[in-house]
């Protein structure tokens, strides 16, 4: 009991440092980051005052910098989605009967034609069904012919000759209904394509229901991607985008979306993006990987910049502008509003005008007020 008891107040006793641990750090996480704040507001100022001692124009105090103009150009921002893809007419072929497999006629890799003969169950059955009913078929119709002509002599009666005419009718229905069967047993290919995998052998017994073969035609692909419901509004049939396929890197294509889902999957909340393409050379293959480039917006005018010149402090988004003051170049430090990004791109949407000259190079050498130069042409 009293090792209970003790047990009981150690436990107490760490859960109470594990808090005072965690409060402790917390308050140190503070403190850094105001001193660090305090440090860069002593560092700008040192800077200054020491770009404020060298007059003069000796370079070699000063930053080397480049800069670039701003200006407007246009700006398209993608979204990018992963899909596979799919053989516009691909067949898994099952016979319509159960049989044996007397003969298989193609082999993987051949190419084959619409309705050309795949393989042959067995067939005996039929064979001999149809020879027995081809044989009553030819005396129903000796004994209908004759039952007429004897009718049309006025001998034997009307009713004689229409059950030797029915029962000839009987047996050619019953001959065609063979032949079908006969026929289900011929197993032909529905589309034109590659054989690409035969799943049973010779001598096997094929079911309905079950694959004999794999038949794929490689001249049009879909391409199938999910797309976040979120940009619903901005994907739209007949909307052209960009493909492109890991595994080719120089293959890329531009196509219309051919299908946009009217479902939201509820599991992932997408819907349901398709492509159809033409496959060069049939080089793409089903379910190979591909990369979809959807324009969700473009702006014919707007201030475009590297995405690295922007930097991050405690008050927001900035970058460094080369400005003029007391006859000196120096940078100034610009606070801006970025929009999209794209690739190594972003949209400024507030805080620069055209002209102004962005430091691109050495941005991360200089601090607001540092005295630079340039070497470029871009300022005077």
């Amino acid at each position: 009991m009293k090792y209970g008891i003790l047990a009981f107040f150690i436990l107490i006793l760490a859960s109470c440092n594990n808090q005072e641990t965690e409060q402790s750090i917390r308050g140190q996480i503070t403190a850094y980051r105001k001193d660090a704040a305090e440090l860069n507001q002593k560092i700008t100022e040192l800077e200054k005052k020491l770009s404020a001692m060298n007059s003069g124009d000796n370079s070699t105090q000063k930053i080397l910098v480049e800069v670039s103009a701003v200006s407007f150009e246009p700006f398209n921002h993608y979204i990018e989605v992963s899909g596979t893809a799919e053989a516009v007419k691909e067949a898994f072929i099952s016979p319509e009967v159960a049989g044996q497999v007397r003969e298989i006629y193609v082999k993987e890799g051949d190419y084959v034609e619409k309705g050309q003969l795949l393989a042959k169950l067995n067939s005996e059955v039929n064979e001999s069904n149809i020879a027995e009913m081809e044989s009553s078929l030819e005396l129903a119709t000796i004994t209908c012919e004759k039952q007429k002509r004897l009718w049309e002599k006025g001998i034997g009666s009307e009713i004689q000759y229409l059950n030797a005419k029915n029962s000839k009718e009987s047996f050619e229905q019953k001959l065609v209904t063979l032949r079908a069967q006969l026929d289900m047993v011929m197993i032909k290919s529905p589309v034109s394509g590659v054989v690409d995998e035969i799943y049973h052998k010779k001598g096997e017994l094929a079911t309905p229901g079950s694959q004999l073969m794999q038949i794929v035609n490689l001249d049009d692909l879909y391409i199938n991607a999910d797309v976040s419901e979120t940009y619903l509004a901005q994907v739209n049939e007949g909307a052209i985008v960009k493909v492109e396929f890991p595994v080719y890197p120089d293959m890329n294509l531009e196509v219309p979306i051919y299908r946009k889902g009217n479902v939201i999957n509820p599991n992932n909340r997408t819907f349901t993006v398709q492509l159809k393409l033409k496959n060069p050379d049939r080089l793409l293959k089903p379910n190979i990987l591909a990369i979809i480039h959807i324009n969700d917006f473009s702006s014919d005018s707007a201030v475009v910049i590297t995405s690295a010149l922007i930097k991050q402090d405690i008050t927001g988004s900035y970058l460094y502008i080369m400005e003029q003051t007391n006859g000196k170049w120096i940078a100034k430090k610009v606070y801006v509003t970025p929009g999209k990004s794209y690739l190594d791109k972003t949209m400024v949407v507030k805080g620069l005008q055209p002209g102004q000259q962005v430091i691109v190079q050495g941005y991360n050498q200089v601090s607001d007020g540092s005295e630079i130069y340039v070497k470029t042409n871009n300022a005077s």
